[in-house]
């Protein structure tokens, strides 16, 4: 994973609860779970498929990737990239299209 991107992502993540009893296992490495998530939703592979060269689970992978979705950190990664681009310039808007099936239609008085 490129460097630049787990710059914006790594300020995006939410911070882990504690656990109230404390213990447990060492949390495996943000970046490498990111990795991780980030190979099974571009390849299409099953999570149960994650390769072991990752160095993280596929249960810890899935795990980080359900609690992170709930934080919404996929739409704030999606948005702070699109901002980063924006401001150097780098975004073609001429390719950019609206689709009505991707909106909502309101009834009545806008």
């Amino acid at each position: 994973m490129p460097d630049e991107l787990w710059e914006i992502t790594e300020q995006l993540i939410p911070v882990p609860l504690k656990r109230a009893q404390g213990g447990g296992i060492a949390r495996v490495d943000d970046r490498q779970v990111f990795a991780a998530i980030v190979f099974v939703l571009t390849t299409g592979c099953a999570w149960r498929h994650l390769p072991p060269t990752f160095g993280v689970s596929h249960q810890t992978a899935h795990r980080r990737f359900t609690e992170w979705s709930e934080a919404a950190l996929w739409a704030k990664l999606h948005r702070a990239v699109l901002d980063r681009l924006g401001a150097a310039g780098e975004i073609d808007w001429s390719r950019a299209i609206v689709d009505g099936a991707s909106l909502r239609a309101k009834k009545g008085d806008l």
